[in-house]
C-alpha cells in the first residue's frame, strides 16, 4: 500500500519534515496558514488553511485520503488537532491535546516531574497572584527562571542574573497579563537539546543539538524562537561526553515511561550543569532549527518510523550519517522586536551548489560528502520573488565531517548569496565560540577535560 502523509506546518522545521519524507514511497500532502515554497515543490499537493483548526484540518485530510499524519507546530497540537485526525481515522505521530500539555502547559510539565520522580526537575513554584510571585522572588536566595505556563514561542521567559534584574522580572510579572507563571531556580552550564521519536511506549533519540535563542552575536540581545544550532558527527557534542548524552536519555525514557500513549516527538531541551543535565524545559514536538540538524542526518526512513508507530511494531533502530551540522537563520532587520518585512530573498540552491564544490573533494566519501541544505520558513512567494516577512526568513545549513567545515559550508553560503535586509548570527558553529562552551563547562567542572 502506498502511504498518503499530511504534514501540518509550514515553516523551517516542516520543510525538514517535507524534505525527509521526499523520497520516500510515500505521496505527501501539506496545510499551512502560509505558502512555504520549499513545501510546495516538495510536496503532491497544498492547502492554505489555519492549522489550528482541526475541523478544516481533518477535511483536507478525508479529502486527500490521509492515511499517516505528521503535526509540527506546537499550537496545532495545542488546539487538539491531532485528536481530530485520530478520531478521523487518520493516525497522526503527535501527541494528543491532553498529552502535549508536557509543552503547553509549564506548571503541569513541573508538577508531572515532581509527581512521577523525573530526574532532573529543578526546585520550583507555581503561581496565579502576581504580588505572591514577586514575594517569592524577594524571599527565594539564588537567581529564578520566570516563565509564563503557557505557549510563549520560545520568547516569554525572563532570567534573574542573566537577562534581567529581580527588580525588571517583577515589573515584568506586573505589567503582564499571564493567568499563570512558573518560578524556578536559575540553572547554571550549557544547554543542549536531544529529540526522540516515540510511540508504543517506546523511544530512538538523535544526536544532541545546541540552539542559539539570543538575536545577536556573544548571545546577546533578546531571545528568540531560535536564530541557529549545529550538531557534532557524533551523538553528543563538544562540551559534553557520552555519559552526560545517556544522562540525558535516561530522562527522556523515565518520562516515556510516566507518559501514557504519547506519540510523536519528545524534546528534551537540558541545561548540563556541574551535576549533570537538568530539564529546562520539554516540548511536544520537534524542534525549529533543531530538526534542521537532526532530520537531514537520518539514514533510516522517516517513514519507517511512523509507520511502525502506527502499526504497533518496534520502531526502527536509527542510524545517522557521521556528520557535523551547522544551522544559520537569516531573520528580517529589526528581527525580534522590530522586524523590516519585504527585502527580497536572492538565495537559492544554485548558490548552495557552487558553494558546495568549492568544499568537496574526489576522495570524499559518499556518506560524508558535504552538503549545504535551504529551508524556507516565513517567506512572502511572490510571482516576481520571495520576499521577507515579519519572522525568521530561512535556514542554511552546513553538513561535513567537522563543526567548523560545515559552519564554512554555511557562512560560504549566505555570503554567497547576499544579505540585504536580513540578519544573520555568523559566529554559530564558529570555533571560538565551540571553545567558550568547552571551557566554560570546564570552570562549572572544576577544570575537568
Amino acid at each position: 500500500m502506498t502511504e498518503t502523509v499530511l504534514l501540518v506546518g509550514g515553516g523551517g522545521r516542516e520543510h525538514a519534515i517535507a524534505r525527509s519524507l521526499a523520497d520516500s514511497p510515500a505521496e505527501l500532502y501539506a496545510c499551512a496558514g502560509n505558502r512555504n515554497p520549499g513545501i510546495v515543490a516538495l510536496a503532491d499537493g497544498f492547502e492554505a488553511l489555519d492549522t489550528t483548526n482541526p475541523k478544516a484540518v481533518t477535511t483536507y485530510a478525508r479529502g486527500v485520503d490521509a492515511t499517516l499524519a505528521v503535526i509540527g507546530p506546537e499550537a496545532a497540537l495545542a488546539a487538539g488537532v491531532a485528536d481530530a485526525l485520530d478520531d478521523a481515522g487518520v493516525y497522526t505521530f503527535g501527541p494528543q491535546e491532553q498529552e502535549a500539555r508536557i509543552e503547553t502547559d509549564k506548571a503541569f510539565q513541573r508538577r508531572f516531574m515532581r509527581e512521577h520522580d523525573i530526574p532532573g526537575c529543578p526546585d520550583f513554584e507555581t503561581f496565579e497572584d502576581m504580588d505572591a510571585a514577586c514575594e517569592y522572588i524577594d524571599e527565594y536566595d539564588g537567581d529564578l527562571a520566570v516563565k509564563p505556563a503557557g505557549l510563549t514561542g520560545g520568547k516569554g521567559v525572563r532570567v534573574i542574573g542573566d537577562q534581567c534584574t529581580a527588580a525588571e522580572a517583577k515589573e515584568y510579572l506586573r505589567s503582564s497579563d499571564y493567568d499563570r507563571v512558573v518560578l524556578e531556580e536559575r540553572l547554571v552550564g550549557e544547554e543542549f537539546t536531544v529529540q526522540a521519536f516515540v510511540a508504543n511506549g517506546q523511544l530512538r533519540v538523535t544526536p544532541a543539538v545546541q540552539d542559539h535563542k539570543r538575536a545577536y552575536e556573544g548571545d546577546e540581545g533578546p531571545n528568540t524562537g531560535g536564530m541557529g544550532s549545529y550538531s557534532d558527527s557524533s551523538l553528543h557534542l563538544p562540551f559534553m561526553d557520552e555519559d552526560d548524552y545517556m544522562d540525558a536519555v535516561d530522562v527522556l525514557r523515565a518520562t516515556v515511561d510516566a507518559l501514557s500513549g504519547y506519540k510523536g516527538v519528545l524534546y528534551g531541551q537540558f541545561m548540563l550543569t556541574e551535576t549533570g543535565p537538568r530539564v529546562v524545559e520539554f516540548n511536544a514536538r520537534f524542534g525549529d532549527p533543531e530538526a534542521m540538524n537532526t532530520l537531514p542526518v537520518l539514514n533510516t526512513d522517516f517513514l519507517d518510523v511512523l509507520t511502525a508507530a502506527r502499526d504497533d511494531e518496534p520502531l526502527p533502530q536509527l542510524s545517522f550519517r557521521p556528520m557535523a551540522t551547522v544551522c544559520k537563520y537569516a531573520v528580517p532587520d529589526g528581527y525580534p522586536t522590530d522586524p523590516d518585512a519585504g527585502a527580497k530573498v536572492t538565495i537559492d540552491d544554485d548558490v548552495l551548489a557552487e558553494v558546495v564544490a568549492e568544499h568537496s573533494d574526489q576522495s570524499d566519501d559518499a556518506e560524508t560528502a558535504p552538503e549545504a541544505l535551504l529551508f524556507y520558513a516565513s517567506v512572502d512567494d511572490r510571482e516576481d520573488g520571495i520576499y521577507t516577512t515579519t519572522s525568521r526568513s530561512y535556514a542554511v545549513v552546513g553538513l561535513a565531517e567537522s563543526i567548523s567545515d560545515a559552519e564554512a559550508i554555511a557562512e560560504a553560503s549566505l555570503q554567497r548569496a547576499g544579505t540585504e535586509g536580513l540578519r544573520v548570527r555568523h559566529d554559530i558553529g564558529k570555533a571560538d565560540l565551540v571553545q567558550q562552551r568547552i571551557d566554560h563547562m570546564n570552570d562549572i567542572r572544576g577544570g575537568a577535560d
